[in-house]
C-alpha cells in the first residue's frame, strides 16, 4: 500500500507528502517502487511542455532519488536531463537522503561533483551532501564553479567579499582548485569585477593577513600564466598577480619565469614580464647574460611594441655599461630577422652606436656579419660597412626573381572503361562538385555507357543514386519537372533521365525551349552549359549518342582539331545524328591558333561531305578568334567591364549559345540571380576556352564584390582564369585588382596565385594592373591595407621584381593624393605598409630610377611610417648611402 500511496503523491505533485512516505519506507520498499516512478518518467518524457501532469516532476526527481538503493543509480537518476529544468529542491533531496549512511553519501557526493557543469546540479546540494557525509570536499570543475559563484552571488547575505571568504572552511583548498583547473576560470571571471571590494583585492587582503598563503599565491599566479591558456585567463591571473604585489625579492627569485612568460606568453603577460625584467636590469640585479638570453627570445616576437620596449632598455643597459657590448650586441642583432624593417634600421642603429666598444678578437663582428645577412639588402651595405667589413654593392645584394612553374597543361584521361569505375566517379562528382577534367570526362562515360548497354549501367548507379532527391518521387510530379527546368543541376538531370525520374516532355520541352531562367550576368556562360547537359539527357531515352563530340581534349577546356575531325568520322561511319549543342560546343573549344594544324584538318572535316565537317571545315580556316571591344563604366565606387558584339557567335550556333556573342552591359541584366553556387563557375571557362575575357568581364562584379562587400570565396575562381588560354586584357586584370584588396584572407591568397601565375607565363601587364589598383584605391572600393597584405605575401615568395613592376605604376596617384590632402585623405590610409613593401621590393630587386611624388612624399618632416618608407624607397631608387 505504501507504494501505491507514493505513486499518488508523486503523480499529483505532492512532494512534501511523498517525502513523508518515504521516511517509513526500508530499502526493499523503496526498490519496488522504482518500476512504477521508471513508468511514469516515461510517460512524462512523452507528454507536451504543458501538459497538467508535468506537475509531477519535482516529486518524481526525489522519490527516484530516495529509491535508488545504489549510489551510481541515484547520481544518475538526480542529474538526468529530462527533469533538470523540474528538480526537488536540494532541501528535499537532503531530506530524503538524509538517512543514508556517510560512505553511501560520499560516493554520492563525489559522483554528482564529477558530472561536468553543464549537469547544473545545485551547489547547494553538493555542499550539503559534503557536510552530511563528512567527506573530502571535491575540486572538480563542477564543485569549483559552484562555490565561486555561491560566493559571489552572497551580496545578499550581507559583508564584502573578504569578509564572506574568511568564514569559508574550504577556503585554501578551493582557492587552490581554482589555478589547478583548464575550464572553470573562463566561466567565472565576470564574478572577479573590479574595485575595491572585488575578489583580487579581497584576495591579496587574505594573502596579507596570513588567511591565505601569500607565496602560495604568488608562485600559483606565475606557474598559471607559464602554463598559458585563453587571453581572458591570463588577465584574471595577471591581474590578481598585480594586487599581491610581488616585492622586489620575489620578482628577483623568478627572473626565469619573467623571461619564459616575456618570451612566450601573450601580449599582456609579456608585456608585465618585460616592464619586470626591465626595472630588475636597469638595477643592476639581472646579468648580461640573463639580459641577452630575454632580448632573444622577445626580439623574435612579432608585437612591435615589446620589440621596441626591448631595443630601449638594451640602449640603456649599453649607454650605462659599454663592457656589455660584445654579449648584449649579438642579442640585439636578432632584430635583423624582425619582419618590419622599421624594427631592423632601430637594431642596426645601435649596433652602429655601440660598435666601437667591441673588443678586438673580431669574434662578435663575424657573429653581427652573421646575423646582417637577415637584413634587408639596403639596411645589409650599411651594417657592413659600419662593421668594417668590405660592403657588397646594391646590385650583388639584389636576389634572384623567384616565380612559380608555368602550369603544364593536363590532357584528359579516356572515359572509365567499366560502370562500376564510372559509377564510382560519378559518386564523387556528386560529393565534391569536381573540376571540368573530372566532369567532362564522367559526363562522355555516361554517354558511352548509356549507348553500349544501359541496363549494366543503370545497374552499377543504383546504389550511387539513391540519395538523390528525384530518385523515389513520382516522374509525373509536378515538383520533379518545375526543379529540373529550373537548372539541370550539373550530372543530377542525366542521371534522373537515365532512370527515367524526369518527363520525356520536360526533356522535350528544355532542349527545344531552353531554360526558363531569366537573364542576368552568367546567363549566357550557363545557358550554354545547360542547354549541352538538357540535350544529353534527352538523348539517352530518345536517340542515345555513342560519345561525345565536345569532350575536351585539355583540361582547359581546349579541344584539339585532330580529334574533333576524328569523332566526326567515327559518326559518319555509325551514321550518327550529332547533337546540336554538343557540335556548337565542340566548334567553340576547337582549337584554331595553330595554323599547321587546323588547315589540314580542315581539309579532312571538308571531305567527310557531312554537314557538321563543312561547317567544322569553314570554322578552323576563319580567322583567329577576336575579343569584342570593350569599355569602361562605373557603378557607385565599382568600375566594370562592358563587352561589343561577336558576330561569328551568332546566326550559325543554336539560340542558347548565341547569347555569348551579344554585347554585355552591366546595366541591363536582372537583378535576380540563380547563380549564387560559385563551384559551378569553374566549368565557365572551358565553354569559350582561349577567350577567358568573355568569362572574367561576366565575373567582374562577382569579384568585386570580395573587396566592395566583403563576400567570400567569390574570387576562388583567379587561378583558373590566370591558368586558362587566351589573352589577359583589362578584365582579368581588373577582376585581379579587385582581388587584391579581399577582405577574407583566401581570396586574398587566390589573387597572389593567380598575379604569380601570369607572371609566370609572361602574361601580367603590371602597368595596367598597378593602374587599375590605383584607381580602385582611390576610389574606395579597394581599402590599401588589405591590398599592402595582398602585395606583402606576393613579394613574400621571391617576386620582388614583379611586385616592383606593380608597385611602380600604382605609387604614383597615391602619392599624388598624399600631396593633395596632407596627412589625411582615405586614398593614404594605409600608404605607410605599401612603401614599406615597395622599399623592400626596389632594395631586393635592385630596381633604379624615379618615382613621381616620391620627392614630396620623402621630404615631410617627422618619423611617420609614410615619410620613413619614402626617404628608404628614395635611398634604394637612386642608390644613395644610407644616412
Amino acid at each position: 500500500m505504501s507504494g501505491e500511496a507514493l505513486l499518488k503523491a508523486v503523480r499529483a505533485g505532492h512532494t512534501v507528502e511523498a517525502a513523508g512516505l518515504l521516511d517509513g519506507m526500508t530499502d526493499g520498499e523503496r526498490r519496488s517502487c522504482l518500476p512504477g516512478l521508471k513508468e511514469l518518467r516515461k510517460e512524462l518524457r512523452a507528454a507536451p511542455w504543458n501538459a497538467a501532469s508535468r506537475v509531477a516532476h519535482p516529486a518524481l526527481h526525489a522519490a527516484g532519488a530516495a529509491c535508488h538503493t545504489g549510489a551510481a543509480g541515484a547520481a544518475t537518476w538526480i542529474a538526468a536531463a529530462d527533469m533538470r529544468w523540474s528538480q526537488a529542491s536540494p532541501g528535499v533531496l537532503l531530506h530524503v537522503l538524509g538517512d543514508r549512511e556517510t560512505d553511501w553519501l560520499a560516493d554520492l557526493t563525489h559522483r554528482l561533483a564529477a558530472r561536468p557543469a553543464t549537469s547544473r546540479i545545485p551547489f547547494a546540494l553538493l555542499s550539503g551532501l559534503v557536510g552530511l557525509s563528512g567527506c573530502e570536499v571535491p575540486t572538480t570543475d563542477a564543485y569549483v564553479q559552484g562555490w565561486f559563484e555561491h560566493i559571489g552571488a552572497s551580496w545578499h547575505s550581507g559583508g564584502t567579499v573578504a569578509q564572506r571568504l574568511r568564514q569559508e572552511p574550504h577556503l585554501p583548498r578551493m582557492i587552490a582548485a581554482l589555478f589547478e583547473s583548464l575550464d572553470v576560470t573562463g566561466r567565472i571571471a565576470w564574478l572577479f569585477g573590479d574595485g575595491p571590494g572585488s575578489w583580487y583585492n579581497a584576495l591579496a587582503e587574505l594573502a596579507e593577513e596570513g588567511t591565505l598563503d601569500r607565496k602560495v599565491l604568488v608562485d600559483a599566479c606565475v606557474a598559471r600564466l607559464l602554463r598559458g591558456g585563453a587571453p581572458a585567463d591570463q588577465r584574471l591571473f595577471l591581474r590578481l598577480l598585480s594586487c599581491l604585489a610581488p616585492t622586489r625579492d620575489e620578482e628577483r627569485e623568478r627572473s626565469a619565469d619573467w623571461t619564459a612568460l616575456a618570451c612566450e606568453a601573450v601580449p599582456p603577460v609579456a608585456w608585465h614580464a618585460q616592464s619586470v625584467l626591465a626595472s630588475l636590469a636597469l638595477d643592476g640585479e639581472l646579468t648580461p647574460r640573463q639580459l641577452a638570453e630575454m632580448s632573444s627570445g622577445v626580439l623574435f616576437r612579432t608585437e612591435k611594441k615589446l620589440v621596441r620596449a626591448q631595443l630601449i632598455l638594451l640602449g640603456k643597459v649599453l649607454k650605462r655599461d659599454p663592457s656589455t657590448a660584445d654579449v648584449l650586441l649579438p642579442a640585439v642583432a636578432q632584430a635583423f630577422g624582425h619582419e618590419d624593417t622599421e624594427v631592423q634600421e632601430r637594431a642596426l642603429k645601435l649596433v652602429e652606436r655601440h660598435v666601437s666598444a667591441l673588443d678586438d678578437s673580431g669574434d662578435t663582428r663575424d657573429r653581427l656579419d652573421g646575423c646582417a645577412a637577415e637584413l634587408s639588402p639596403g639596411l645589409r651595405i650599411r651594417a657592413r660597412r659600419s662593421l668594417g667589413i668590405e660592403a657588397l654593392d646594391s646590385d650583388s645584394a639584389a636576389h634572384e626573381e623567384v616565380l612559380p612553374p608555368v602550369p603544364e597543361r593536363a590532357r584528359l584521361a579516356a572515359a572509365p572503361d567499366s560502370a562500376a569505375e564510372l559509377a564510382e566517379e560519378v559518386s564523387a562528382l556528386l560529393a565534391s562538385d569536381g573540376g571540368v577534367a573530372a566532369f567532362e570526362r564522367t559526363l562522355d562515360g555516361l554517354v558511352r555507357h548509356a549507348h553500349r548497354d544501359r541496363a549494366a549501367l543503370v545497374e552499377a548507379l543504383g546504389p550511387v543514386v539513391a540519395r538523390c532527391w528525384w530518385k523515389d518521387l513520382d516522374p509525373r510530379h509536378s515538383t520533379t519537372s518545375v526543379r529540373f527546368r529550373e537548372a539541370p543541376h550539373g550530372l543530377e538531370v542525366v542521371l534522373a533521365a537515365l532512370f527515367e525520374q524526369v518527363g520525356m516532355d520536360t526533356l522535350h520541352a528544355a532542349v527545344q525551349q531552353g531554360t526558363t531562367n531569366g537573364n542576368c550576368r552568367h546567363s549566357a556562360l550557363s545557358r550554354a552549359v545547360d542547354a549541352r547537359l538538357w540535350e544529353v539527357a534527352y538523348r539517352l531515352r530518345a536517340e542515345p549518342m555513342p560519345f561525345l563530340l565536345a569532350t575536351p581534349t585539355w583540361a582547359t577546356g581546349s579541344l584539339e582539331p585532330d580529334e574533333l575531325v576524328a569523332r566526326l568520322t567515327e559518326y559518319r561511319r555509325l551514321d550518327a545524328r550529332p547533337g546540336a549543342a554538343d557540335f556548337a560546343q565542340s566548334l567553340l573549344r576547337v582549337r584554331r591558333d595553330d595554323r599547321a594544324t587546323a588547315e589540314p584538318a580542315a581539309a579532312r572535316a571538308r571531305a567527310l561531305g557531312s554537314p557538321e565537317g563543312y561547317r567544322l571545315a569553314q570554322w578552323l580556316t576563319a580567322d583567329a578568334p577576336v575579343l569584342p571591344v570593350s569599355r569602361r563604366r562605373t557603378a557607385g565606387v565599382r568600375i566594370l567591364l562592358e563587352l561589343g558584339e561577336l558576330e561569328e557567335i551568332q546566326g550559325s550556333f543554336p539560340p542558347e549559345f548565341r547569347q555569348l556573342g551579344r554585347p554585355f552591359t552591366v546595366f541591363k541584366d536582372r537583378r535576380y540571380c540563380r547563380h549564387w553556387d560559385v563551384a559551378e563557375r569553374q566549368h565557365w571557362q572551358a565553354v569559350v576556352p582561349g577567350r577567358r575575357e568573355l568569362v572574367a568581364a561576366r565575373l567582374l562584379r562577382d569579384i568585386s564584390m570580395v573587396a566592395v562587400d566583403d563576400s567570400r570565396a567569390d574570387a576562388a575562381i583567379l587561378p583558373l582564369l590566370a591558368e586558362a588560354d587566351g589573352t589577359a586584357g583589362e578584365a582579368l586584370h581588373l577582376c585581379l585588382a579587385y582581388g587584391l584588396g579581399a577582405r577574407h584572407p583566401e581570396d586574398r591568397l587566390a589573387a597572389v596565385d593567380a598575379l604569380l601565375i601570369l607572371a609566370a607565363r609572361g602574361q601580367l601587364d603590371a602597368g595596367l594592373l598597378g593602374a587599375d589598383v590605383g584607381e580602385l584605391v582611390r576610389r574606395g572600393a579597394v581599402k590599401p591595407s588589405r591590398l599592402a597584405e595582398s602585395i606583402r605575401t606576393a613579394a613574400a615568395t621571391g617576386a620582388y621584381a614583379t611586385v616592383w613592376s606593380v608597385l611602380r605604376d600604382l605609387l604614383p596617384a597615391l602619392l599624388a593624393d598624399l600631396s593633395a590632402d596632407g596627412a589625411s585623405g582615405s586614398s593614404v590610409r594605409g600608404l605607410g605598409e605599401l612603401l614599406t613593401v615597395a622599399a623592400d621590393c626596389a632594395e631586393r630587386s635592385g630596381a633604379r630610377g624615379d618615382l613621381t611624388h616620391l620627392a614630396g612624399a620623402a621630404g615631410r618632416r617627422g618619423s611617420s611610417k609614410v615619410a620613413v618608407q619614402a626617404r628608404r624607397l628614395r635611398t634604394a631608387l637612386t642608390q644613395e648611402a644610407a644616412a
